[in-house]
């Protein structure tokens, strides 16, 4: 009789942490219900209004955040920059950060579709994900 083979915890986290992001890793419509909600609670907010959207996209280089730096700002994005990541310790891999922000008026459904075009787009690029966003009064 063959042996079954299994595998083990750690072999199974290993194969997840290098595939691709599971619908699990994104940002759920939950999440954004709840975000939408919190900033209802803010009076100064008119959350139904025009408000200053970020959106952040990681790569451990910064090489592969140009070219989509280039094409964010191509679609009305405004750039704020690709900067290094703040490290725990020297020995800590580099984690690159894009930045760009736009003056947006989303709901959560907006949101919800912005932010799975933005997953998918940061799929086009090797080692490029999309972090998710911020928001503040428009300017």
């Amino acid at each position: 009789m063959a042996a079954k083979k299994f595998l083990t915890p750690a072999i199974l986290a290993a194969i997840l942490a290098v595939a691709e992001p599971s619908l699990a890793e994104t940002i759920s419509r939950q999440k954004l219900v709840e975000m939408f909600s919190n900033m209802r609670a803010n009076p100064s907010w008119n959350v139904d209004g025009p408000l200053l959207w970020g959106y952040f996209f990681t790569s451990p280089k910064q090489a592969a955040l140009e070219p989509l730096a280039k094409i964010l700002a191509d679609r009305g994005y405004r750039l704020i920059g690709i900067y290094a990541g703040d490290k725990a310790s020297p020995g800590d891999p580099d984690v690159w950060w894009l930045h760009v922000e736009r003056v947006e008026t989303h709901t959560v459904d907006s949101l919800q579709a912005r932010n799975s075009e933005f997953y998918g787009l940061a799929r086009k690029f090797s080692g490029v994900h999309y972090d998710g966003m911020d928001v503040g009064p428009a300017p």
